[in-house]
């Protein structure tokens, strides 16, 4: 069974109707769609793509970072409607040398750090435990975490474990001149509290790759102006795509030739 990674919904009742099933390859990283308890108790592995990504994901958050803070899509409208000819644009935000905590340290996460280091940015994450590989400020909380910084970016999986993590103290703690960065899963964030956030100008916007009924999203959140959206694209490009199927067709040639596994998941691994 082949699937497109966080796109892809296997639960007890499908596994009832593909009896001989054996392996789930997943052509992406996430897999939070995927019941493991009812896929380990059948004997089936899943297998996905990890780190073929990291990059691009990484790469379209500080993008968003700085669309968000420099009002890139307002100014591009702005120039092409011919507003430039009759006013001056207004005032932005500086990113370089701001504060940027990053909520999950994994892959990408540390991609995340690596380039907003480039920014001379004032670094600090919140993860399940301190990585004692990285000198960066560590927060136990993320409601702790938000009081400190100027932007917030999630960086963490789905999945059960962390949905609503980013909730209305969260927002609350990040406050009028923070923005929240979601590259990761919507599930992530609590979409209400983030609305209300919005509307009330509880923090100062938002960039978001990822929703919560993709590809459906609130025709409230498309009007919102500080709000920058993209059509979850982490991993859209040429070079990433083609990595990924490749590790996916690894995956696959070593099943049948039984041999090991390149990219299990964890919770597969012997």
């Amino acid at each position: 069974l082949v699937g497109t990674g966080s796109e892809s919904k296997v639960d007890k009742k499908l596994l009832t109707m593909l009896p001989n099933v054996k392996l789930i390859a997943l052509c992406g990283v996430g897999y939070d769609g995927i019941e493991l308890d009812a896929v380990k108790e059948r004997g089936i592995v899943v297998t996905h793509t990890p780190g073929t990504m990291t990059a691009d994901v990484a790469d379209l958050a500080l993008g968003l970072m700085l669309a968000v803070s420099r009002r890139l899509p307002q100014a591009d409208r702005f120039v092409r409607q011919g507003d430039w000819a009759v006013e001056s644009f207004g005032m932005t935000r500086r990113m370089s040398g701001s504060r940027v905590g990053i909520l999950g340290m994994g892959r990408i996460g540390r991609a995340i750090a690596q380039r907003a280091a480039a920014f001379d940015m004032q670094i600090s994450y919140c993860s399940r435990s301190p990585k004692s590989d990285l000198a960066y400020p560590f927060h136990a909380s993320v409601e702790e975490m938000a009081q400190a910084v100027d932007f917030l970016v999630v960086a963490t999986p789905g999945g059960a474990a962390t949905q609503h993590l980013v909730n209305a103290t969260v927002l609350q703690n990040l406050g009028p001149k923070g923005y929240l960065i979601n590259i990761a899963r919507g599930s992530v964030v609590h979409l209400e509290a983030l609305m209300d956030a919005l509307k009330n100008k509880t923090i100062a916007g938002a960039g978001l790759d990822v929703f919560w009924d993709e590809p459906r999203v609130s025709p409230e959140l498309r009007q919102m102006p500080q709000v920058v959206l993209t059509p979850h694209i982490g991993s859209h490009t040429e070079e990433t795509r083609r990595a990924m199927a490749e590790l996916t067709m690894a995956n696959l040639k070593a099943f049948y030739a039984q041999a090991p596994l390149p990219t299990p998941v964890p919770e597969c691994q012997a």
